[in-house]
């Protein structure tokens, strides 16, 4: 569904001239259609996961019904698995290294794939800040995967990923889904999951995998309840 002005504004929880403010300055991806403003579901969702804005439940609501069940994040972890200490000294070799440890079918072309995130962060950084970059692929459905996952990889040595807020990137979560409903989804969950403060410190001190799968756990079971300013679930 390509969403309309009114509609992002909605979504986002802001005023419509903000909406037609961020397009002017650039940074709000938009595209032109029969001289009126509309804008992609996954790429709006990406850059207000980026810049810390909380979406309304009704940006990640699908159009078309189906009947697949949606991903938990405790689950992709557990289909893309934990990494420890991957190599690279820079964005392309990391994301190399990534495509390597990636848990993918035999008939996925890994080179393909490597070249799509490439081209991916060639549009703008996946890096979120905090040390933190989400590399996936903008278009899911080319890979022709049957189950959604997330890879999770610390690396060896901190690299330069053009992150909003300038900071070097030590950790990846890497995102791949069979479809964008559950694309959507799991951006969703990460976003949660991510402002939620004993996820993110494990995350931040490299916890063991048994720590890690424990707290996003926890997070898919608290995911829908409100959060606090302070990222705190509302009691």
């Amino acid at each position: 569904m390509q969403l309309t002005v009114r509609d992002v504004a909605r979504l986002l929880n802001v005023a419509e001239k903000t909406v037609y403010r961020w397009i002017t300055q650039g940074s709000l991806p938009a595209y032109r259609v029969n001289e009126q403003y509309r804008f992609n579901r996954a790429e709006l969702l990406e850059w207000a996961m980026a810049r810390r804005i909380n979406v309304s439940e009704e940006l990640l609501q699908e159009p078309e019904s189906t009947t697949i069940a949606l991903p938990t994040l405790a689950g992709a972890l557990k289909a893309g698995g934990i990494v420890y200490r991957l190599n690279g000294v820079d964005k392309p070799s990391v994301l190399q290294a990534l495509v390597d440890n990636m848990r993918l079918p035999e008939d996925v072309d890994r080179e393909f794939l490597y070249r799509v995130l490439l081209a991916r962060e060639a549009l703008g950084s996946t890096g979120i800040g905090d040390g933190i970059a989400i590399p996936h692929v903008r278009n899911p459905i080319v890979l022709h995967v049957s189950q959604p996952a997330v890879t999770l990889c610390f690396l060896e040595r901190p690299v330069d990923f053009g992150s909003l807020d300038g900071q070097p990137v030590h950790t990846l979560f890497s995102l791949i889904s069979p479809a964008v409903r559950a694309h959507l989804h799991l951006l969703s969950r990460l976003s949660f999951a991510l402002r939620d403060p004993q996820f993110k410190a494990v995350i931040q001190q490299q916890g063991s995998r048994d720590q890690i799968m424990n707290e996003a756990l926890r997070v898919d079971q608290n995911c829908g309840r409100p959060l606090t300013a302070a990222g705190q679930e509302a009691r």
